[in-house]
């Protein structure tokens, strides 16, 4: 998957890494020259004391070193910028698919994984990459071009060279076999940190409510100590490395000045001669060195890159149909033609045998006890889920066959749990229509009782708002909402319990105005009082995911045993208040 990944996203970028590769050979063939260069001075100028070959060869030396340093520095700049363009490329293709998921896949991978691995393993892969644009390609050359110049310099110690370059593989080997299962670890344990982290803040009003910080702290403790203990263990076995190479490398150099040295004293060997293939040695196992230091990347790259591939290979439910429609021949209206859906890996569907319709400008409003499926049923409507039985229709087009753009343009949703984004008020207002006017805002915020409450509040429209609206409260983030779907401008709007946060008082004015102001916009709304749907066209009753009951509230009286309950219990609740 790793090669997979890296060929994929950086062939756009060939000319960049050809650069590094040009560069890298030009840097790697002055390391290997400037040994020779180095030998001939000692056995040719320094020997027979010719000053002036020194000096012409010392200049040429340096101009050399020159040419290696800016080689390097440009090769190491192709490389960052092939690099990071990869990242870029990775993380916008991994941002487009998530935004494509349903819930369904969302809670497959979980939030929190989902963060890590468009963040931690994009940077996995992209270190990689740009290490390994220089490394793996200077390595070689390094290593084999060391060898070739070792040689002609000594054949004699050139065992030396193969018994310290099969050393340090083998150390190399072990080392790496032992990291891999701990890499694949260590971002799993990375996963449940961000999880509890995100959990913690997202219910931080919970934990608090329920005393639970000490708790907590405790379990985020244990997930951190369990990702310390594993890092430790990754770090204690990379840091071994360095040690064990450097050991090799003395004790290499050591044996080449020893028995080199007897071939010296013998007349076999120049002491120029003997310099430089000591100095090829370090360059040989710098080579290695660079080449094992990848391949202990290799492992942890592959892990990270296996985990964005199963997000980029994941197929979503909400597949786009091959020949979408965007021509709806209705406005306004939903068909449930017998739904049923049922959740993964859930023994009961949720939904089922759902039928009915709501034609343009009317008002159908679903109610049932908690569990019934309600929230389940809205959500088909824009097609968050797909339905496993069934079909739902809007404005007379199957939502598996319409073009996701065109449907949801038509439809102004207000979830249960409404969401409110850092930024001004205007900014989460234009969320749906960035071209709407100033007076189209105030105009909705009017309809969503929420005009006073932003006129008071400093700023007006450009008043700021936090991360999840948490600077104003649950009535006034629910009004934003809803102001927020009307300024959309949908044929349809779906009101997922949105009136919960809301007064009684304020309920009926709202509820009046959306019906005064929108007379031709289709509103579903799945509500908990009664009294907020007891005008509704008609009103659909549901238990336990079936449909027990439709018609107006006072059919539904006279007809159905399970609305009667609902509005008897919430009389009773009442009269007690």
């Amino acid at each position: 998957m790793l090669g997979k990944l890296l060929i994929r996203y950086l062939r756009p970028y060939g000319w960049l890494l050809l650069g590094v590769l040009v560069f890298q050979f030009v840097s790697a063939l002055a390391s290997l020259y400037l040994p020779s260069l180095n030998a001939d001075i000692i056995d040719e100028g320094v020997s027979k004391g010719d000053t002036e070959y020194i000096w012409s060869t010392g200049a040429f030396m340096l101009a050399i070193s020159l040419a290696q340093i800016t080689a390097a520095i440009i090769a190491t700049y192709f490389a960052a910028k092939a690099a990071m363009k990869l990242g870029r490329d990775i993380r916008n293709d991994v941002f487009d698919k998530v935004s494509g998921f349903s819930e369904r896949e969302v809670s497959q991978f979980g939030p929190g994984s989902l963060i890590t691995r468009n963040t931690n393993d994009v940077q996995q892969v992209q270190m990689l990459a740009m290490m390994g644009a220089t490394m793996l390609v200077q390595a070689p050359l390094l290593a084999i071009g060391g060898i070739v110049m070792a040689l002609r310099q000594d054949v004699g110690l050139s065992w030396l060279i193969w018994t310290s370059v099969l050393i340090i593989l083998v150390v190399a080997a072990v080392v790496i076999t032992r990291m891999v299962p701990l890499f694949r670890s260590y971002q799993k344990k990375l996963d449940n940190v961000n999880r509890i982290l995100r959990e913690q803040l997202t219910g931080i009003r919970v934990v608090r409510a329920f005393v639970r910080e000490r708790i907590e702290e405790q379990r985020f403790r244990g997930a951190n100590t369990d990702i310390m203990d594993v890092g430790r263990r990754v770090g204690t076995l990379f840091i071994t490395l360095f040690p064990l190479f450097m050991l090799v490398l003395n004790v290499t150099v050591v044996a080449v000045l020893w028995f080199g040295a007897i071939e010296v004293d013998e007349g076999d060997v120049l002491i120029g001669t003997l310099f430089a293939f000591m100095q090829y040695v370090g360059i040989i196992l710098g080579g290695v060195l660079m080449a094992a230091f990848m391949t202990i990347m290799i492992p942890r790259a592959a892990v990270s890159a296996e985990r964005i591939g199963e997000v980029l290979d994941n197929q979503s439910t909400l597949a786009r149909p091959e020949n979408p429609v965007s021509a709806f021949p209705e406005v306004g209206t939903i068909e449930f033609r017998d739904v049923a859906f049922q959740y993964p890996g859930a023994e009961h569907p949720v939904l089922e045998g759902i039928s009915f319709r709501a034609n343009r400008g009317e008002t159908v409003a679903i109610v049932g006890s908690t569990g019934a499926g309600k929230t389940t049923l809205v959500s088909l409507i824009p097609r968050l889920f797909d339905v496993t039985g069934g079909s739902v229709l809007v404005n007379g087009v199957d939502v598996r066959e319409a073009d996701l753009d065109r449907l949801w343009k038509t439809i102004g949703l207000v979830p249960q749990r409404p969401f409110l984004f850092a930024g001004t008020i205007a900014s989460n207002l234009r969320f749906g229509r960035e071209d709407a006017t100033d007076a189209e805002l105030w105009e909705a915020l009017a309809i969503a009782q929420g005009s006073d409450f932003v006129a008071e509040k400093e700023g007006g429209l450009d008043g700021r708002i936090s991360q999840g609206g948490t600077n104003v409260s649950g009535g006034q983030r629910q009004r934003l909402a809803i102001a927020r779907a009307i300024v959309h401008e949908p044929d349809i709007l779906v009101f997922d319990d949105s009136f919960s946060a809301l007064d009684l008082t304020t309920d009926a004015r709202l509820r009046q105005a959306l019906w005064r102001e929108l007379p031709n916009v289709t509103k579903i709304v799945v509500a908990q009082r009664v009294s907020t749907i007891t005008d509704a066209d008609r009103i659909v009753v549901l238990d336990d995911g079936g449909m027990v009951g439709i018609g107006t509230h006072e059919e539904l009286l006279e007809t159905c045993e399970t609305y009667r309950q609902i509005v008897e219990s919430q009389l009773a609740a009442g009269a007690r208040a």
